[in-house]
């Protein structure tokens, strides 16, 4: 296969945003489908799952930017890692936060810090999905 049929096959989707979040999480389908529900996810592109399920990338777009998907390999020197260390920060506009967060947690996040008025100014909160992976939403007040 050469790259201009790789590109008919497969076209790219404009990649939104100036840094790209790359997410490995233990299910990358079932995570892209749950994206959809809890942060109103529109997915651009994914290729088909194999014969095990998994999925090495998809490539959706929440809140005016990219975020892409894969799952491990670990036969591929690629084993699955639980989500730590980073959080995935949602900056919001003040009528629409509470929208976004109720969604959130209706699709199935815990709060792990509720959404409250904090003291440099605007509302914010953070979420765990159930992929292991921190949200949190920022908006002014």
């Amino acid at each position: 296969m050469n790259d201009t049929t790789a590109q008919t096959e497969y076209p790219r989707p404009k990649v939104l945003g100036g840094l790209i979040a790359y997410l490995q999480v233990d299910g990358a389908v079932k995570a892209a489908e749950f994206y959809k529900r809890a942060f109103g996810a529109e997915e651009v592109f994914a290729y088909p799952p194999d014969e095990q399920g998994r999925t090495m990338h998809v490539h959706l777009y929440i809140n005016g930017s990219s975020l892409m998907l894969c799952d491990a390999y670990p036969d591929h020197g690629h084993p699955h890692q639980p989500a730590q260390g980073y959080t995935m920060q949602l900056i919001l506009q003040a009528d629409n936060i509470d929208s976004w967060w109720k969604r959130a947690v209706e699709a199935g996040c815990e709060i792990e810090s509720p959404l409250a008025d904090m003291f440099w100014g605007d509302r914010w909160g953070s979420l765990r999905d159930p992929f292991g992976v921190n949200w949190a939403m920022n908006a002014p007040k």
